[in-house]
């Protein structure tokens, strides 16, 4: 189970148990005779995300009591062993089967000088993630996990020879967003087609063997609407969600706050409607990393979601199904402050805290390191019993 971290005071209209219409349906801010395609899917994903009932944690303890060590003192090792046995409801559980996705798309609000990056280096950077360059390639590999690319919206047409390149998929919504601070960055039904693209992706990884995914993204510019999505869900000012991203100075981190609340008033997001919220200052990515990780919850798979935007498509997920929460493990602390703040109001507390914020599921990718490593402790560790070790001395019997 996820540790408890102190809640923050929920956005209006939060009620911690979704968004559910009279009819138990999602509010999923589509006319009821929209309701169809994409909506359905996201629907019919969301109907399969059980409640986990926790059963296996007292049988999963007595397990980790009997290896040879002191009682607990593998500390959060031995939490995580217990998460992950919950989550796939199996007491031996494998993680041999890893996938860190990693979602691109541009941004319509990156022509305001919200990144110290051009927007050019988004498709540039996709190029690197196929031909292995990256950060991400590189952890990936240190994990045994592969990586699959899905250009969402990146504002370029990229050529990608896939019959060299199976982890790359295009499920391009448009040529990037729209701009943010001139009117919605996208249109509800592109926000839907987001969230469904996302499932999509990852029921078309799925028969290939997945145990475990990881979350990352690349797109130059989209912390601007993570701290936009995690301004509306937490109720926090504006200030305190945002950071200066890929490296901006002073006057560019005081133009990216300016900017993120002009979005806010001239969109008016309605955190009730969390369609609203992404379709009027989210990003194509962001959409697609809320399916994947419904989709994910929907199997019972455990999701490691990375930095700050990883985060923001958590929140629209969560948001849709808060049950997802207790699937979600949170690989590392970014660097951008608005991180922490998310985190917390989902409950999660992160792994890592290594002053990351590259982004692209590198931190995811160095902490299924560490959840691997704490399913080997629970499965391949011998007891005090099998190795013949004296156990602790059971201190009200000792005479005085």
């Amino acid at each position: 189970m996820n540790p408890a971290l102190p809640n923050i005071t929920p956005c209006r209209g939060d009620m911690g148990e979704g968004n559910r219409g009279k009819d138990g349906d999602k509010k999923l801010g589509i006319r009821k005779e929209e309701r169809k395609g994409g909506v359905n899917k996201i629907n019919e994903t969301i109907a399969k995300i059980e409640k986990i009932d926790y059963s296996l944690t007292e049988k999963t303890q007595k397990r980790l009591d009997s290896l040879t060590k002191p009682q607990g003192s593998l500390g959060r090792l031995e939490e995580i062993a217990k998460t992950i046995v919950e989550i796939t409801a199996n007491e031996n559980p494998s993680l041999k089967n890893k996938v860190i996705f990693t979602l691109a798309a541009d941004h319509g609000v990156a022509k305001e000088g919200v990144s110290a990056f051009p927007q050019e280096v988004t498709p540039q950077m996709v190029y690197n993630f196929v031909a292995g360059g990256a950060g991400i390639n590189v952890l990936a590999r240190h994990a045994g996990a592969r990586v699959v690319v899905v250009d969402m919206g990146v504002a370029k047409q990229l050529t990608v020879d896939c019959s060299q390149s199976t982890d790359f998929k295009t499920k391009k919504i448009d040529f990037g967003t729209k701009n943010m601070i001139k009117g919605p960055a996208m249109t509800k039904e592109e926000a839907v087609r987001s969230i469904e693209a996302g499932i999509e992706v990852f029921e078309e990884e799925l028969p290939k063997g997945i145990d475990i995914i990881g979350t990352g993204d690349m797109g130059i510019g989209n912390t601007t609407p993570s701290s936009a999505i995690a301004t509306c869900f937490t109720g926090r000012p504006v200030e305190e969600l945002t950071g200066r991203g890929t490296g901006i100075n002073d006057e560019g981190y005081q133009n990216k706050i300016a900017l993120i609340k002009k979005a806010l008033e001239v969109n008016k997001p309605d955190p009730r409607d969390v369609i609203d919220v992404l379709s009027k200052v989210g990003g194509f990515e962001i959409g697609g990393l809320a399916g994947v990780i419904l989709a994910a919850a929907s199997r019972r798979i455990p999701i490691v979601i990375d930095g700050f935007i990883s985060a923001a498509g958590a929140l629209i997920a969560y948001h849709l199904e808060p049950t997802v929460r207790d699937y979600l493990i949170a690989a590392h602390s970014s660097v951008e402050q608005g991180h922490k703040i998310v985190l917390a109001h989902m409950r999660l507390a992160a792994l890592l805290d290594l002053n990351l914020r590259l982004g692209e599921g590198t931190g995811s990718a160095l902490a299924m390191n560490i959840i691997e490593a704490a399913i080997k402790i629970l499965t391949q560790m011998a007891t005090f019993k099998s190795a013949s070790v004296s156990e602790k001395i059971d201190e009200t019997k000792v005479e005085t």
